[in-house]
């Protein structure tokens, strides 16, 4: 599976920060239509999963992990490593498959900053993460509207992305 997984990420060059960068940069957006048609197709998947269990009356299975300033913070310091690196983990991972010495030092100080995230969890669960409300669309709204809601926003991100490629620049 390893080596599917990466045979796939190296031929379609998938990675989130080119994503995200990409549109700016070039103007392309496939990467990034790409990226909100998987989250579409896992939203299917994991939909189905948490509705049987709820339609059961067992607990929603998943992590509907707490939103708040860590979520920020991790996310801006992820997105500095990111830029330092020169992409996301996906892509260091597949460039150091390919044998870039650049991504190789990047995974070690991935690595170096997964393990001072753990070591530092239990300060950020005083702090943030225990007093941070957790948002589940689909409990917070009602599963027709969660689902419509998360839905429209992809269907909106394509067609903006879509716009955003074939607009006319002057």
């Amino acid at each position: 599976m390893g080596v599917a997984l990466g045979l796939v990420l190296q031929r379609s060059r998938f990675c989130f920060t080119a994503a995200a960068r990409d549109p700016v940069l070039t103007g392309s957006t496939s990467l990034a239509r790409a990226v909100v048609i998987a989250v579409a197709v896992a939203t299917v998947g994991f939909a189905g999963i948490q509705f049987s269990a709820y339609l059961a009356g067992k607990p929603i299975p998943g992590y509907i992990n707490p939103v708040g300033i860590h979520t920020v913070i991790g996310g801006f310091l992820f997105g500095i490593g990111m830029v330092i690196a020169g992409g996301c983990v996906s892509g260091t991972l597949m460039r150091v498959g390919e044998g870039f010495a650049m991504n190789m030092l990047a995974l070690v100080f991935f690595v170096v900053g997964s393990v001072l995230g753990a070591y530092n969890i239990g300060w950020w669960q005083k702090v943030s993460i225990k007093s941070s409300p957790s948002i589940h669309l689909a409990t917070a709204l009602g599963w027709p509207l969660g689902l419509a809601v998360q839905f429209g926003l992809l269907f909106a991100l394509y067609w903006f992305f879509l716009w955003w490629e074939y607009r006319k620049v002057d």
